[in-house]
């Protein structure tokens, strides 16, 4: 057993040519925790020269790979005015770590994948999902926006898919997330201790996932990837919506069922994630989140989050108040408050636990 300092929340070990990182909170569907991204980060650092490591395995315990960051400590710490900027510089730079890794970085999604286990999976050069993997992000639904690389690779994806999976928050299976691109193997959850001792063995995972893995057909059909394309290829969120309900008329569920989800989110955070996801179409892994940190520190000082983890985590009654409630309310001149600069506080890809306060 190694230890980088993750306490309980991940467990470290070494097979054979494997690094293997283990995350170790079931109970709260491993959700991410700042002393565990601090960890995986110095377990990547000395990993990557140690010439006995050949490739990083990364998995969940339980039922869950990674359900996402660890909300309930953000909104404590919202709540008593000491907001954990520090957790998401940290959580961020490791996100850019993970895309930038020089050796194989195999993520083993047996489960949930949401937010923060997006990060730490979906950057790495091997994603493998399972029949019970799940992904979505759901962000937009808290008063939040699809982070943790989101601007990266959802514009990345076919079409419009990505800006359809970050606005409305949909879940994919695993053969929607091969077909999209989130996936890049698909191997039965009873082979994965095989696919581990392989790996632990040779340290070769292009050759040990072709020999596991499998083609899982798409559910979504391509009368949905039409629609998605069409329904999606807007300038603005508001002519997004508009173009929708026009529709809304002609008894298409489609329509209906998007109007639905879109209606969930915080008006603030659609405006938000339609910018942030277009911008980072055109941008870098790095730039990405450096544009990500500046919408979450101004996030972090707003309404919209707290009161979405209020709703959902919180109190747990369904009913968020969003400020301003509707999307046609939100001062789009305000909007480009959440991307300016941040002066001195912008993020640092020097040290951990750095962040600090937007000016």
């Amino acid at each position: 057993m190694l230890d980088f300092g993750g306490g309980d929340e991940v467990r470290f070990e070494r097979a054979g040519k494997a690094g293997i990182i283990t995350l170790k909170r079931p109970s709260a569907l491993n959700a991410l925790t700042q002393n565990m991204a601090l960890a995986i980060s110095r377990a990547l650092n000395d990993w990557e020269e140690d010439d006995r490591i050949a490739v990083v395995i990364i998995r969940g315990e339980g039922r869950a790979f990674c359900a996402g960051g660890d909300i309930q400590a953000i909104y404590r710490a919202g709540r008593t005015g000491s907001p954990l900027y520090d957790f998401f510089a940290d959580e961020y730079r490791l996100n850019i770590r993970i895309e930038s890794y020089s050796k194989p970085y195999v993520a083993l999604i047996d489960g949930i994948v949401m937010g923060g286990g997006v990060g730490v999976s979906i950057h790495g050069s091997h994603r493998v999902f399972t029949e019970n993997a799940r992904f979505a992000m759901p962000e937009v639904t808290i008063g939040f926006f699809p982070d943790v690389g989101g601007s990266r690779f959802l514009p990345r994806l076919p079409g419009q898919f990505g800006l359809w999976l970050g606005l409305t928050g949909s879940r994919l299976a695993w053969g929607d997330s091969l077909w999209s691109g989130l996936a890049t193997h698909c191997v039965e959850s009873g082979d994965l201790n095989a696919v581990i001792d392989r790996l632990s063995e040779t340290g070769d995972a292009n050759a040990v996932l072709g020999t596991h893995s499998q083609q899982v057909p798409r559910v979504i059909d391509d009368a949905q990837i039409d629609n998605i394309n069409l329904r999606f290829d807007a300038d603005t969120i508001g002519d997004l919506l508009n173009g929708l309900r026009s529709a809304a008329d002609r008894d298409d569920e489609f329509v209906t069922e998007t109007l639905a989800k879109l209606g969930k989110a915080s008006p603030t955070s659609l405006h938000v994630a339609f910018r942030q996801i277009r911008a980072g179409a055109m941008l870098s892994m790095t730039e990405c989140m450096k544009m990500e940190y500046r919408i979450v520190s101004r996030m972090l000082e707003g309404h919209d989050f707290y009161e979405g983890i209020r709703a959902a985590v919180i109190d747990k009654d369904g009913a968020p108040v969003w400020q301003p409630g509707e999307v046609g309310q939100v001062d789009v001149s305000q909007i480009a408050r959440y991307f300016a600069p941040l002066g001195s506080h912008e993020l640092s890809l020097a040290a951990e636990g750095n962040g600090a306060p937007s000016p």
